[in-house]
C-alpha cells in the first residue's frame, strides 16, 4: 500500500499554499492500488510544481506525486519518438539525449516540467508561431482512468480522451507514459540577436518583421509609462551550425549545463521587491537583453531564469501570481495598449513583463491556451488589491476575445472563464464520459467548474 502524508504545497508562485494528502508513487502499480484505496476520494496527479497558482493542489482527496515514475521506455533515433514515463522531465531528457543530437521538440521557460505536466498544460515556448504547443510533439500517451482502465489515447485511438487532456490540467486521469518526438540537433547552441525598442508600436512592428525567425520573445520594462510604454528588448534566434560556433564551442557542440551551483536559500522580505528595487532590477534586464552573445547555450536562450534554484523566493511569503493572457491580432496593439495602461495605473507594480505573437490555434483542443495573438506574461507580487485589478482585466480580456492562461491562473472566476473557452461544454462532455463522479479534483477544478 501507498503510504500518504500531510504536506503543505503550492504551484511556482508560492499562492495559494494548500495542505495536502501527498503520496509519491514509483510504479504504475502502485497508482492502481491508490485508485483502489480512494474508492470515493479525489486524486490529483502533481509533477515538478511548476504551475503557477492552483492547478496542481488540492485539499480534499489525495495528491498523487509521480516523480518518482521516471523511467524511459524506448528511443528510436531514426524517427527521434521517445517513450518514457510522464514523471520524466525535461531537463532529464536534455541532459540524456541533448549529446546524442536531440532536445525537446517544445519547451517553455523552464526545464524543471515533466512530461505529463507539459501535456496537462498543452506547455508553449517562443517558437509557438512556427511549432505550436506540446500537442504537436505528443504521439501518443497512456492513462489511468477513473475506473481503473488504463488506455492508450492518440489521434486515432480515443482521440477524444487524447485532444481534451491537452490543457486538461490533470482533471481525466493520470497519464502513466508518452511517446513525444525529439528534434534532431547538430549543436546545443543558438544564434541570437536582441532588437532594442523604444515604446510598443516600435515593439509591434519589429516582432512582425522578425516573424520568420523561428525563435522570439520580448522582455519590456515594467516601469515604463506614458510614451515609453512597451521599451524593452526583442530577442530573435534560431538553432546554431557547428561552423557559427567559435574554436572552443566546437570542441564540445553538444555541451549540456551541470546544475547551476546557485540557489536563493530562503524567502525574501515581503517589502523587498517596491517600486524602486524593481526598478533597478528592470535597468539590469535591460542591460542583460542588450549586450546578450550573439552565439547562446540553450540554458541562456531558453531558460534564464534557472540559473538560480528556488528563485520564486524573491517574492517573499505573499508569493506572487503570473498572469498570462493572449488577444486576436484584430485590434491587437489597442488592446494590449489599453491592458498595459489599467496595470501601469493600479499600482500594482509587477517584476516582469515578457511579450510573444502565437501562431494558428489546435483546433482539435478544448482547453489549450494558445491562439492566434498576442500574449502578455505578467509577475505581479501578491498584494492588497491585485485581485480587483485581475478580475478587472479578465473582463476586459473577455470582452476583447481573449483568454487567460490556466496553468499560471490563481484568480480566475468561474463566470468568466466559461467565457474564455468556447469548447468548454465539449471538453465538460469528456469529463462525464470517462470520470462521471469527478474522481480527479483539484482547487483550480473546483473554483472554475471543471469538476463539480
Amino acid at each position: 500500500m501507498v503510504k500518504t502524508a500531510q504536506q503543505t504545497l503550492a504551484g511556482w508562485g508560492n499562492y495559494p499554499r494548500v495542505a495536502c494528502e501527498v503520496a509519491r508513487p514509483e510504479t504504475t502499480k502502485d497508482l492502481h492500488a491508490l485508485l483502489t484505496a480512494q474508492p470515493d476520494g479525489g486524486l490529483l496527479a502533481r509533477g515538478l510544481g511548476r504551475s503557477y497558482g492552483d492547478p496542481a493542489v488540492s485539499d480534499t482527496g489525495v495528491v498523487v506525486d509521480c516523480t518518482r515514475l521516471d523511467c524511459y521506455r524506448d528511443f528510436d533515433p531514426d524517427t527521434g519518438l521517445l517513450t518514457c514515463e510522464a514523471g520524466v522531465s525535461l531537463e532529464m531528457i536534455l541532459r540524456d539525449f541533448a549529446p546524442r543530437g536531440f532536445m525537446p521538440m517544445i519547451t517553455p521557460g523552464t526545464k524543471f516540467v515533466t512530461v505529463g505536466g507539459c501535456i496537462a498544460n498543452d506547455i508553449h515556448g517562443k517558437a509557438h508561431h512556427v511549432d505550436g504547443c506540446f500537442s504537436q510533439c505528443t504521439e501518443s500517451f497512456k492513462i489511468l482512468l477513473a475506473d481503473g482502465r488504463h488506455l492508450t489515447a492518440s489521434p486515432t485511438e480515443n482521440a477524444d480522451l487524447y485532444w481534451a487532456n491537452f490543457g486538461g490540467m490533470g482533471l481525466l486521469g493520470i497519464i502513466t507514459e508518452a511517446t513525444i518526438r525529439l528534434r534532431p540537433i547538430d549543436t546545443t547552441f543558438f544564434r541570437q540577436r536582441g532588437i532594442t525598442v523604444p515604446n510598443l508600436d516600435a515593439l509591434f512592428d519589429a516582432l512582425d518583421e522578425y516573424h520568420h525567425m523561428p525563435y522570439s520573445v520580448a522582455w519590456i520594462d515594467s516601469m515604463a509609462t506614458g510614451a515609453d510604454m512597451g521599451r524593452g528588448v526583442l530577442t530573435v534566434g534560431d538553432h546554431a551550425t557547428i561552423r557559427d560556433l567559435g574554436h572552443k564551442q566546437q570542441r564540445n557542440p553538444l555541451a549540456v549545463s551541470p546544475p547551476s551551483p546557485l540557489v536563493l536559500p530562503f524567502e525574501m522580505p515581503s517589502g523587498a521587491l517596491n517600486t524602486t528595487t524593481i526598478r533597478l532590477l528592470n535597468v539590469v534586464l535591460e542591460q542583460v537583453q542588450k549586450r546578450a552573445s550573439p552565439i547562446s547555450h540553450y540554458e541562456g536562450f531558453f531558460y534564464p531564469l534557472d540559473f538560480i534554484d528556488k528563485w520564486n523566493r524573491g517574492y517573499g511569503a505573499r508569493g506572487f501570481c503570473q498572469y498570462q493572457f493572449v488577444v486576436p491580432m484584430e485590434n491587437g496593439r489597442q488592446n494590449v495598449r489599453e491592458l498595459l495602461e489599467m496595470v501601469s495605473t493600479s499600482g500594482q507594480a509587477p517584476f516582469l513583463n515578457v511579450f510573444k505573437k502565437f501562431g494558428a490555434e489546435r483546433p482539435e483542443t478544448m482547453l489549450s491556451f494558445p491562439f492566434e495573438g498576442y500574449t502578455f506574461a505578467i509577475d505581479f507580487p501578491v498584494r492588497d488589491g491585485l485581485q480587483d485589478l485581475l478580475r478587472r482585466m479578465d473582463q476586459r480580456v473577455v470582452q476583447m476575445g481573449g483568454r487567460v492562461y490556466l496553468g499560471k491562473d490563481a484568480f480566475l472566476e468561474r463566470d468568466l472563464f466559461e467565457q474564455m473557452y468556447p469548447r468548454l461544454d465539449q471538453w465538460r462532455a469528456i469529463k462525464a464520459k470517462y470520470d462521471p463522479h469527478n474522481r480527479f479534483t483539484s482547487n483550480l477544478g473546483r473554483r472554475l467548474g471543471l469538476c463539480d
